[in-house]
């Protein structure tokens, strides 16, 4: 019974990497002195660089993900990675992994399924200036549709438990993955915290993978996927009124022609109006329906979650199956 309640919990390390030839080693290195006990999983995207040799001989379990994107490389991790919990970091070493043991116990303390490493200073820096523009637009554009929950969506340095891991969708594909990690925990409102850590510079040699505009495309339209997705209502309202207001702005003109002439001379922009108003309602009635849709998904998924153990449960079932198996040596 004693092994049983003092018996530590797995934890996985896991480092996504594409071309970190640079600073991978001395990641895996920093990890292996902070988690000794530890598995430290370095999943490869298709490095060119000789990134998943260098982080073989660190020390690291490697293992290769061919599609590339980020977002592949998580959906592998989770999917592939026994563990009870789940602690991810880039491989760039902007992460400290000293600062590892503070996630963990935040974690275990809190109850949570997700704490997030918020990074002190991103803003300075984040590289170029869009980087850093690009951080500050998208967690306000985040605050304003799905809530205040989070300060840093885009943070790399998280921990996870086991719950989150093996019920989180993740069908991102590259950098948006953050994103939707941040909009399924606020979807199923699971218990999630942030602390604030010192964010490093890329040593020389070592270059960002991030692309200002292409990638900030990408999580923009992530933001209307999953606006759509999970708030349909108020994603279809929007467009409803967008075509309702084109529609007055057409109409209104020739109604106030007809009731001053009792014609109608511009006929194709009177249709052309009436349809745009006919779009609204159904944009309207389809964000009705979707609605309901998404809360029976919502529903789904949180089931799936409480379908799994929470992080303990294991310990203290063998700690319960250990003391009724001492009873029943009592009474025998």
């Amino acid at each position: 019974m004693a092994d049983a309640m003092t018996a530590e919990p797995h934890v996985a390390v896991l480092i996504p990497c594409y071309n970190e030839a640079a600073t991978i080693a001395s990641v895996v290195e920093g990890f292996r002195q902070a988690l000794p006990k530890a598995d430290i999983y370095v999943f490869d995207n298709n490095s060119t660089d000789g990134t998943a040799l260098k982080a073989l001989l660190a020390g690291a379990i490697v293992q290769q993900e061919t599609r590339q994107g980020k977002g592949h490389v998580v959906r592998r991790m989770f999917a592939d990675i026994e563990a009870d919990i789940y602690l991810m970091a880039d491989g760039d070493g902007t992460y400290s992994p000293a600062d590892a043991h503070h996630l963990i116990t935040e974690l275990v303390d809190k109850r949570a399924d997700m704490v997030v490493g918020t990074r002190r200073g991103v803003h300075d820096d984040a590289g170029r200036q869009g980087h850093a523009f690009g951080n500050r637009l998208f967690n306000i554009l985040y605050r304003a549709i799905f809530g205040t929950g989070f300060t840093d969506i885009f943070s790399g340095y998280r921990a996870f438990s086991r719950r989150f891991a093996k019920t989180f969708p993740a069908v991102s594909a590259g950098f948006e993955i953050e994103t939707e990690m941040s909009v399924h925990v606020w979807r199923l409102k699971l218990p999630v915290s942030e602390i604030e850590l010192d964010y490093g510079r890329r040593p020389e040699g070592s270059h960002s993978k991030l692309s200002t505009f292409r990638d900030g495309a990408k999580i923009l339209w992530m933001f209307a996927m999953l606006m759509k997705e999970t708030r349909p209502f108020t994603f279809y309202s929007l467009l409803s009124g967008l075509f309702l207001s084109t529609s007055m702005v057409l109409m209104v003109p020739i109604l106030l022609e007809y009731f001053e002439t009792g014609l109608v001379p511009r006929q194709p922009t009177w249709i052309l109006s009436m349809a745009l108003m006919m779009i609204s309602f159904i944009m309207l009635t389809a964000g009705t329906i979707l609605d309901s849709l998404a809360r029976a998904r919502s529903e789904h998924l949180r089931l799936a979650y409480l379908s799994m153990p929470r992080l303990g449960a294991t310990s203290l079932t063998a700690e319960k199956a250990t003391d009724g198996k001492a009873r029943g040596r009592k009474a025998a």
